[in-house]
């Protein structure tokens, strides 16, 4: 499943970075997201704004672009 198909408020592992372009995939690595985090999806911002994640107790906003290439496991 794709994180911009979670719910506010659910918590997922990521599994897949693959379809991440290499310039997003060092800024994910840089805030400690790899393969195998788990993340908190906490809200989106209104009018298509981006998703807001918690991360190892740091909050993190991504492009729903972006987001739509990350593959994660629901837990």
């Amino acid at each position: 499943m794709l994180l911009t198909e979670l719910r506010q408020g659910e918590k997922a592992k990521i599994k897949d970075l693959s379809g991440v372009n290499q310039f997003m995939k060092r800024r994910l690595l840089d805030l400690g997201i790899v393969e195998g985090s788990e993340i908190h999806y906490k809200y989106t911002l209104p009018f298509g704004g981006p998703l807001i994640l918690d991360c190892s107790g740091q909050s993190i906003g991504l492009r729903r672009m972006e987001a739509a290439s990350i593959q994660v496991e629901r837990l």
